[in-house]
Formats: C-alpha cells, sequence, structure tokens
C-alpha cells in the first residue's frame, strides 16, 4: 500500500509508526498531538516537546479533525433547535 497524503501535512503511510496518521517526515502521530491539545496542553508546549513539527502542520490536523467532526455528526437544525427548548 502506498502512503496517502492527507492535507499538505500529514500523511499515513504503512512504513511509519503502524500506518498510523503523522505529520510528513516525523514520526509523531497527529492522534497523540490532538490529545496532549484536548487535555489543556498548548501548541508552543508540544513545538518545544517536537521541535522538527511546524506551527502550520498542527493547525491543520486542528482544522482537518474539527471538519470530520461537524461532518460526521452534523444535525439537521430543527433537531438541534427542538433539543435547546427540552
Amino acid at each position: 500500500m502506498k502512503p496517502v497524503r492527507v492535507g499538505r501535512y500529514l500523511i499515513k503511510d504503512p512504513g511509519v509508526c503502524h500506518g498510523k496518521l503523522t505529520f510528513k517526515g516525523t514520526r509523531v502521530p497527529v492522534e497523540t498531538v490532538l490529545n496532549r491539545l484536548g487535555r489543556g496542553r498548548s501548541v508552543d508546549e508540544i513545538l518545544q516537546a517536537w521541535p522538527e513539527l511546524r506551527r502550520a502542520a498542527i493547525a491543520e490536523a486542528i482544522h482537518l479533525a474539527t471538519a470530520t467532526l461537524v461532518e460526521r455528526y452534523q444535525v439537521a437544525p430543527e433537531i438541534v433547535h427542538e433539543s435547546a427548548h427540552s
């Protein structure tokens, strides 16, 4: 299987980190960085821990994760409106 580029900075390569999504040119899993951000670490702390990462790469990972969640769990506006008043 060939590597699959996801955006500009992310890649899924079967030969790197067991095929996990990583930041291109590194062995840093995207999941690890997103989990740390979700636990309250700052982007600056992430960059200090992994100086090989770029701020733009982290921003892309956040953007793609957000877009995926919105697309996957999109709910009809009338359902959201109704549940807000229940």
